[in-house]
């Protein structure tokens, strides 16, 4: 499904962005600031969590500091101008959804060119950065990521079709790639199990927040699944996702990956996971009688979760 309301957006909003006539009143902070934000710093440390957890793994130990680092620095210039490039695409939308009408774009902070070209540079450098620093089979992934992210979800799936987050999301996944790549410049069985971990996390950790916001999506025409299905429909997809996901995240132990310490904190968190999930799916279900659906619940606990599990990927090298 395309999205036409770009000419619905708000005056103010495309003139600012269109002109940024009022950059040279802007203080330097704020507009370091509106950079800053267009890289998503939130986002990118969620996705910092599942990379370097997998190099203490492909380690068995503690990776190289400065390899660390490096790795951490080009993940978040990759992701940060994917980002970038995601905001300069959506600004149309961006400027008709609540939660999205405060970004830098839509200010006027940024202009659309700027935005470009700064995401563009980031990707560049972030691409080199790895290449000539980590090693090529790590840059490549996260150039891959970044054109996933951009082309893949941003451009082609978001507006077109309710299983956007599903394959979209594989951008997000291929960090556990990169964390095991810049410590062996290989692959194995290991970041292929949290890969899949990951997918199967994807939709259910977004399409609560999908259900809060979905008159946003509603409004200017991106077919999230709570958009075009009933909540109970939604939270059907979430348990079997759910169950999925932490089936998968068990096997890293009967492949030898992991110990004792790894799969007690993924029964753990897992079980406490499909114990939320089950109940967004039985309050969807009595959502006739009034009862309150409370999906952000998972959608916090889902970023706990994945906080938890792959913490648990780094200290079990340690223990077992």
């Amino acid at each position: 499904m395309c999205v036409t309301a770009v000419e619905s957006r708000p005056a103010g909003a495309i003139e600012a962005s269109s002109t940024g006539s009022s950059r040279g009143q802007r203080p330097f902070g704020a507009r370091l600031k509106a950079f800053v934000a267009l890289t998503k710093p939130r986002i990118i440390e969620l996705l910092l969590i599942t990379t370097v957890p997998v190099m203490f793994l492909a380690q068995r130990g503690v990776p190289d500091l400065r390899l660390v680092l490096v790795t951490c620095v080009g993940g978040y210039l990759s992701a940060g101008g994917a980002n970038a490039l995601n905001m300069w695409y959506d600004r149309d939308i961006d400027a008709l959804m609540d939660r999205t009408s405060q970004r830098p774009l839509v200010t006027g902070m940024v202009s659309p060119n700027e935005c470009l070209v700064f995401g563009i540079s980031l990707a560049v450098v972030s691409t080199l950065l790895f290449g000539f620093t980590v090693n090529w089979l790590s840059a490549w992934l996260a150039l891959g990521a970044l054109l996933f992210y951009v082309v893949g979800y941003t451009m082609i799936l978001k507006r077109r079709t309710a299983q956007n987050i599903v394959w979209g999301g594989i951008a997000g996944c291929l960090p556990v790639l990169i964390g095991w790549s810049s410590v062996t410049d290989s692959m194995s069985w290991a970041p292929v199990v949290l890969f899949l971990v990951m997918f199967f996390w994807t939709p259910p950790h977004y399409w609560p927040l999908s259900m809060r916001v979905k008159e946003d999506y509603a409004r200017v025409g991106v077919p999230m699944l709570p958009v075009v299905a009933s909540n109970k429909v939604v939270a059907r997809q979430i348990v079997v996702y759910s169950w999925v996901m932490v089936a998968v995240s068990l096997l890293l132990t009967p492949l030898g990956y992991t110990g004792w310490f790894y799969t007690l904190v993924a029964l753990l968190a897992g079980g406490f996971w499909l114990w939320e999930a089950h109940g967004l799916q039985n309050r969807a279900k009595a959502e006739v009688t009034g009862a309150k659906l409370k999906e952000m619940r998972l959608f916090h606990w889902s970023i706990t979760y994945v906080s938890v599990l792959f913490l648990a990927v780094a200290i079990d090298p340690f223990l077992s």
